[in-house]
């Protein structure tokens, strides 16, 4: 099965490395809780562990909105484990990580969820947002070189969280707290913010970026 949204999220199973011990994980474990499951390149790179530690400062944060993260890649557990104990100054993720790192060796959960680099085993950053019911509601999947944003998965998590109780749209940058749109009264919100759609960002024109002269493996 191939991720689509609004369908059932793929399976995904296999090893865990958490707390610095094994444990042999499935998808239906997490029903009744949100899950972000996102793929990284590869342990004992460059931009992976800056992600992976983000997000691991963010687990409160996650647990507050009833959302488990797991992060997966196609190393091994001994691997994970290995790199889970290298301190942070030698670009280890240690001594006290909490967030879980499944291996998916056998590439299962990498294809399903359509971030293999097949040619180069490795995987694309990709960010699935899993529901309770284990449906999958939204993807984000981009290259390697840059890291993801941890404040964006959150603000993703708490737009779905709070259109699926209240039934209300979350428009453009909205942020929690902020107004949403009624869409039996839409006019209510378009009126009062007719103004912030004619306000023009104006912003630098951007200059000659240098590209990468050899792909990024981080």
């Amino acid at each position: 099965m191939v991720a689509q949204i609004q369908k059932p999220a793929p399976e995904f199973a296999g090893t865990l490395v958490k707390n610095g011990e094994f444990s042999e994980i499935k998808k239906e474990d997490f029903a009744g809780k949100w899950v972000v499951l996102f793929s990284y390149p590869m342990d004992f790179t460059f931009v992976c562990p800056t992600e992976i530690l983000a997000f691991n400062n963010a687990l409160e944060q996650f647990a507050a909105i009833n959302t488990e993260v797991i992060a997966f890649s196609t190393d091994s557990e001994y691997t994970h484990l290995a790199w889970s104990q290298t301190p942070r100054k030698e670009g280890g993720l240690g001594p006290d990580l909490k967030l879980g790192l499944l291996a998916d060796r056998n590439h299962a959960i990498s294809k399903a969820y359509g971030v293999l680099l097949e040619e180069e085993g490795i995987d694309l950053r990709g960010t699935f947002f899993i529901d309770p019911t284990g449906t999958l509601r939204a993807s984000h999947i981009h290259d390697l070189p840059v890291g993801r944003s941890v404040e964006e998965t959150i603000r993703v998590v708490k737009a779905f969280q709070f259109t699926d109780e209240h039934g209300e749209v979350c428009p453009a940058g909205w942020e929690e707290g902020k107004d949403t749109i009624d869409t039996g009264n839409s006019t209510a919100y378009f009126s009062k913010h007719a103004e912030d759609a004619s306000v023009t960002l104006k912003r630098e024109a951007p200059g000659s970026a240098e590209k990468p002269s050899k792909r990024a493996r981080n």
